[in-house]
């Protein structure tokens, strides 16, 4: 259940990274004018922040000079005007932050979803599903909670921070330069607290990754885990993984809880030097300061409203750390170059041709409709890892028609050969050609809506069966998709449920047996009408009936297209137009069944073993 070194996060180092904010920032420009309204909330609120000390300051004045009724009326009003401003302010700034975090979650979601629908399968073969997960859900939420509401404070605590200083110095210069002495201080103390929740709470991304990948694993893998009797080292593994987790959010913690008061003590040191400057100021009545009563209580609230602002700010610059922890991941994955892609110069066919002819990806483009009549492997070689071969110097030339039957033992290049030539890879060296081009010189949209493909674990997505078979191509009708039901022998058990077509399959199809599943795929890929037509072990698990089906189906849908065929049970192979025993990535041998059979070479050894173990098998049943 523990995650591989591989499945780790990647390694972030140094400060924010203002460039990153700003690329990722591009998710809130289609909201400009919410984003403008939110400034200029932010600028009222700030105003209003700014006015109500200062009318505290002129009702006190009054007071003292016990001016007339009319003028603490005067007052009232304005303070009921100002509270009244606020309270639809902040009404205001509940309705556009939710249009801005909603609609940029949304966006940065499906940016991150449709990247990685274009990326190839060698990017998931290094990436945990919950590393991936974490990606679309807590980082993005992360993300739009910045666009917004960190807007709005820095936006706000900006403005009255500013505000206030300019108001202080023009009330009285000498007092607002005490006030102000603390500001340095205050950002020093940003500074040094700055690096370490950063790093702090990229390491609890990492971890935060890691656990959602074991639950994955842990619910995909529960029937494994009770059967080996795993349990124990499962939670003992998990622990491990929390426990470093809990740590990590304890440091964090730590940090938080020191930074925000610390901000805290170093503006009440600015009212306390407000206070007392002031103070002696009254007492003492200095020439020339104009400070009364009434102003000296304007200025202690702003002292101590700078607090607020200040230590909002603080907190945003805490929040801003910590999601870009989650900036880095979302555009780490934006950024990842999409190695199996169309050409430029694919693409540029495709835009000249697609307007006119509007078809969809560029799939009939240049006479590319037409049937496939040839496939070539010339000199391909592949490898996963630099340095270490799959496939090395393999030939092969198919034409339409012609089935071709990959056997030989696990980890020999069968699958290898299946993925090239469905472009989930591309070739190390070497080409593959169809009708004598290369097949990179085609859209891959073209090329992979050519493709049918069953495996032997098919996944089923949830919904119901109908649904499932027109995956394979959406606008069938529901003639057609019962129609491939028909031609695969799955209209027989569908006919027997009780919603037929309509019953749902469950999750990753749970509600259906190994072998029904395997029917329903096979009739998403005819329904598609594919011209090439793979199989990869797909009656390797399943019972003998359900093979034959799966086999009576198969030999009906292969007529007239190109097929492969990896093969677990070699009696459904016997008829291929040509059976490949491939070893270490290279073929060792050639040649139909009839003809591997009489050189009783590696092929005669393996179908003579398997033949005499379903042989002893049938016996035991049948003693039994």
């Amino acid at each position: 259940m523990s995650q591989t070194s591989e499945h780790e996060e990647d390694v972030f180092t140094g400060k924010i990274n203002f460039g990153l904010w700003k690329r990722i920032l591009r998710f809130a420009i289609p909201y400009k004018r919410e984003i403008i309204s939110l400034i200029t909330l932010a600028t009222i609120v700030a105003g209003c922040d700014v006015m109500l000390p200062l009318l505290t300051g002129w009702v006190i004045d009054a007071v003292k000079n016990q001016a007339g009724g009319n003028a603490y009326l005067k007052y009232g009003f304005a303070y009921f005007g100002t509270f009244a401003v606020l309270a639809g302010c902040v009404f205001g700034f509940i309705i556009v932050c939710g249009r801005i975090t909603c609609g940029t979650s949304a966006d940065i979601r499906t940016a991150a979803f449709d990247k990685l629908q274009q990326l190839p399968f060698a990017y998931y073969d290094k990436r945990a599903v919950g590393w991936l997960m974490a990606r679309l859900t807590s980082d993005c939420n992360n993300l739009s909670r910045v666009m917004a509401w960190c807007l709005l404070d820095i936006t706000w605590g900006t403005i009255l921070i500013t505000t206030i200083s300019i108001t202080m110095f023009v009330l009285n210069w000498r007092l607002a330069l005490v006030v102000v002495t603390v500001i340095p201080l205050l950002l020093l103390t940003a500074k040094f607290f700055q690096t370490r929740l950063l790093l702090t709470q990229r390491q609890m991304k990492k971890t935060s990754s890691l656990i959602t990948g074991s639950y994955n694993e842990a619910f995909n893998g529960v029937r494994t885990t009770k059967s080996l009797v795993r349990e124990e080292a499962n939670l003992d593994e998990f622990t491990q993984l929390v426990t470093r987790y809990q740590q990590q959010a304890l440091r964090n913690a730590l940090f938080s809880a020191i930074f925000i008061p610390g901000v805290a003590t170093i503006c009440s040191i600015g009212v306390a030097l407000a206070l007392n400057v002031g103070g002696n100021q009254l007492l003492t009545n200095v020439a020339g300061t104009g400070l009364t009563v009434g102003l000296l209580v304007t200025f202690l609230q702003y002292a101590g409203n700078i607090q607020g602002p200040a230590q909002e700010l603080a907190n945003t610059l805490t929040v801003i750390q910590s999601a870009q922890a989650s900036a880095e991941r979302v555009q780490g994955l934006l950024d990842e170059p999409v190695a199996i892609d169309d050409s430029p110069e694919v693409r540029a066919r495709i835009a000249k041709y697609l307007p006119l002819a509007q078809l969809d990806e560029g799939l009939a483009i240049d006479g590319y409709q037409r049937q496939i009549e040839t496939i070539e492997f010339r000199n391909v070689s592949f490898e996963y890892k630099p340095g270490t071969p799959v496939l090395s110097d393999f030939n092969l030339t198919v034409h339409r028609g012609q089935t071709i039957a990959l056997v030989g033992a696990t980890g020999g290049g069968k699958s290898t050969i299946v993925s090239l030539l469905c472009r989930f890879y591309q070739p190390t060296s070497g080409e593959i050609l169809f009708d004598g081009t290369d097949y990179r010189s085609r859209s891959l949209a073209w090329l992979q809506s050519s493709l049918g493909i069953v495996l032997q674990q098919p996944h089923l997505f949830s919904g119901t069966i109908r649904e499932n078979i027109r995956y394979g191509r959406l606008d069938a009708t529901d003639a057609e998709v019962e129609e491939a039901a028909r031609l695969t022998n799955a209209i027989g058990f569908i006919e027997r449920l009780e919603k037929k077509f309509d019953a749902q399959v469950g999750e990753g199809g749970n509600a259906l047996s190994t072998g029904q599943k395997q029917l329903i795929a096979l009739a998403r890929a005819v329904v598609a009408d594919p011209q090439i037509f793979v199989m990869d072990e797909a009656t390797s698990s399943v019972d003998t009936q359900t093979e034959r089906d799966i086999q009576s189906a198969v030999d009906r849908v292969m007529h007239g297209r190109i097929s492969f065929v990896i093969a677990h049970r070699l009696s459904t192979i016997r008829r291929a137009s040509k059976i490949l025993v491939i070893d270490a990535g290279r073929v060792i041998e050639a040649g139909t069944h009839h003809e591997l059979i009489q050189r009783e070479c590696r092929y005669f050894e393996l179908y003579t073993n398997q033949f005499t173990t379903e042989q002893e098998e049938k016996l035991m049943v049948a003693e039994a």
